[in-house]
């Protein structure tokens, strides 16, 4: 396999990989997409920011947000509160219920890794999980779309 073929390999199972990820996000919690559960582990990894925020952040249109914003805060997963330094600007945090269901969605997927990779090499999980650090620290313009 030259460069241009392994490329194109990695192209496609990176969109399979993708795909797979969007389908079992549903049926780990149907009311959690993959795009909310990515969205409420980025307000708990960041202790709560703006809207504005998560979609510079995933380089998501901020009607996207938006949208998935309204509906976690309907959910009952996440909250506005003012922030304490701008009282003109509104923070998101999880709620607890938020924080739940997060931490139950983490662990099934935390399972279903292992069980995908259990028979894998210590080795070639190290290699594996460099790579994907590798991959996903590229800060270039361009970034390429796997779904």
């Amino acid at each position: 396999m030259d460069a241009g073929e392994a490329v194109e390999t990695i192209q496609r199972e990176m969109t399979v990989f993708a795909r797979r990820a969007r389908a079992s996000a549903g049926r780990l919690h149907p009311e959690l997409s993959l795009v909310s559960y990515t969205l409420l582990g980025h307000l708990e990894d960041s202790g709560g920011c703006r809207a504005t925020d998560l979609a510079a952040h995933y380089a998501l249109d901020k009607s996207t947000v938006s949208r998935q914003v309204t509906a976690l805060e309907r959910a009952g997963l996440i909250e506005r509160r003012q922030d304490r330094t701008d009282h003109r600007v509104q923070v998101l945090h999880l709620t607890d219920a938020g924080r739940s269901i997060l931490a139950q969605v983490t662990e099934s997927r935390r399972a279903a890794f292992r069980e995908r990779l259990a028979e894998w090499p210590e080795p070639d999980l190290e290699r594996f999980a460099e790579y994907l650090v590798r991959y996903n620290a590229w800060g270039g313009s361009g970034t390429p779309d796997a779904g």
